[in-house]
């Protein structure tokens, strides 16, 4: 049987490899994040706007407000933009940002107050690829 982190490293490592697909960028694990709280979950070396936390899990229906409050506090301690990556087994990888980051990227005025989108991971990529 596998355990619960082998399936979050695996999960990482996956994620790691369809962002590099997507974004021509190599991603790593962040082993650094067993040792020491509040970090992100993946890594790169090139200049990425976003704190990546990846959260997979077996059940449910939508991800949990605790992942996201995770992902602020390493966001906030990287001075990044908040990203979470997750997935529910049997179904597509999903991704969480706060709408304000959506909204400066194209122009826009933030709204000042947290509102979540999900989208997918294609959907983010675009996203990103704006900011970098």
């Amino acid at each position: 049987m596998t355990n619960g982190r082998q399936i979050g490293a695996n999960f990482e490592r996956n994620i790691a490899t369809q962002l590099k697909e997507h974004l021509g960028i190599d991603f790593r694990r962040n082993l650094e994040q067993y040792q020491t709280k509040d970090l992100s979950d993946l890594i790169t070396d090139s200049f990425f706007p976003f704190a990546i936390e990846c959260k997979r899990r077996a059940s449910g229906k939508t991800y949990s407000y605790d992942w996201w409050e995770q992902v602020l506090k390493s966001a906030k301690l990287l001075d990044k933009r908040p990203c979470l990556i997750y997935q529910l087994m049997r179904s597509p990888v999903k991704v969480v940002l706060d709408m304000d980051c959506i909204i400066e990227t194209f122009g826009g005025n933030a709204l000042g107050k947290e509102h979540l989108v999900e989208m997918s991971l294609e959907s983010f990529c675009m996203i990103a690829r704006e900011l970098m």
